[in-house]
């Protein structure tokens, strides 16, 4: 039997993988519960300094599984719940961890795929993306990805996306910062890879805690902002030792 998700170690750094590559690694119950429980594991693994989260096969993920929906309906409320509280931790768990995520993404990154791409904390991007929201096409409301595509984009390319279900390419996202960096689709991981072992030099406690400043001030007022970056200031005087 395929397992929904591989996980290797290339030294200090994870990589996970969906595989699902039949059905463009769309986020079934199983596969969504792997890929949170390996984010956990590898948060917790204190040889894991840095994760690379890719797709297997000709594309990223393809969102939700639509082969799903039939059992997820109102008289399934208890299946209902528990997988919308499982998608939305899933969206916002990259930014979470101690570790930083890169995702290589090509191909299809759509729906929560693309929520997956940008909830790293940097994307790689292949030249054959294509990106997107087309949710309201299928009579689905993008719930759960909403939120993390308002924090990246502006409002009026977010609401173009959201309702008007169009797809950005590779350039596209990159011009409006939603990628790092664009390469062939070949070269996806390997640049990730890249990036992933440059993170993985750094000493440990000094990226966390970059890490989690950086996402804290975002969200701060700037006199709390300053003031978080000072404790931080004060304790990172002994990450040299």
């Amino acid at each position: 039997m395929t397992v929904p998700l591989v996980a290797e170690d290339h030294g200090p750094v994870r990589v996970l993988t969906l595989n699902r590559p039949e059905k463009l690694n769309a986020l079934n119950t199983a596969l969504t519960r792997a890929l949170s429980e390996a984010f956990t594991e590898a948060d917790a693994d204190q040889d894991v300094r840095a994760v690379v989260l890719t797709g297997a096969g000709r594309g990223f993920c393809a969102g939700a599984d639509l082969g799903e929906f039939s059992s997820l309906t109102p008289d399934q409320p208890d299946a209902v719940l528990e997988r919308a509280a499982l998608t939305a931790k899933l969206q916002v768990q990259a930014r979470q961890l101690r570790v930083p995520v890169v995702s290589a993404v090509r191909g299809a990154a759509v729906g929560g795929g693309a929520g997956l791409a940008i909830g790293a904390d940097m994307v790689v991007a292949a030249t054959d993306l294509k990106f997107g929201y087309p949710e309201l096409k299928h009579s689905i409301v993008p719930a759960l990805v909403m939120t993390g595509l308002v924090e990246h984009l502006g409002r009026k390319l977010a609401f173009e996306l959201v309702s008007t279900g169009r797809l950005l390419t590779a350039a596209e996202a990159f011009e409006h910062g939603l990628v790092n960096r664009v390469v062939e689709p070949d070269e996806v991981l390997p640049a990730a890879l890249e990036i992933a072992e440059h993170w993985a030099e750094v000493e440990p406690r000094a990226i966390a805690a970059a890490k989690d400043l950086f996402y804290r001030v975002a969200d701060l007022p700037t006199d709390a902002a300053m003031r978080a970056g000072q404790d931080v200031n004060a304790l990172m005087r002994g990450f040299r030792g």
